[in-house]
């Protein structure tokens, strides 16, 4: 039998004390939420952590687990987690073209790549958390 890998990322809903989203533009895929792969070792919250501060600039505090979202076929797991900023400023990275808050309305208007905008919202709706997603 052969022996399946599989790939687990974070990804952090940011909002600040305005209620504003955190949204980043990358180069592939547009609007989304910061996030990436959780590297060996390092913990869900760490790498979620780290992988906001890299992509945004921006230093986060995680309030709580939301849920997860299964990608059946490429064998991905993405944990998400609702997050707000204790410092940093919005800042262009070496994994953004942009960075900034958004009033979510806006905000979840600009997320278009497949089912972010979905994971956006199940994070904002605590009667649904938490929530396991399988697509």
């Amino acid at each position: 039998m052969k022996s399946r890998k599989h790939t687990v990322s974070v990804a952090t809903i940011v909002l600040n004390e305005q209620n504003e989203l955190l949204l980043i533009k990358g180069r592939k895929r547009g609007w989304e939420m910061p996030g990436g792969q959780v590297e060996a070792g390092e913990s869900l919250q760490n790498a979620a952590i780290r992988e906001t501060k890299e992509e945004s600039g921006i230093d986060i505090e995680i309030i709580r687990f939301c849920g997860i979202f299964q990608n059946l076929d490429r064998s991905t797991v993405n944990i998400l987690f609702l997050a707000k900023p204790i410092g940093g400023q919005p800042s262009i990275t070496k994994e953004s073209l942009e960075t900034r808050y958004f009033p979510i309305d806006e905000g979840l208007s600009k997320v278009t790549w497949k089912n972010f905008r979905q994971r956006i919202e199940h994070c904002l709706r605590p009667e649904l958390q938490p929530f396991m997603v399988d697509f």
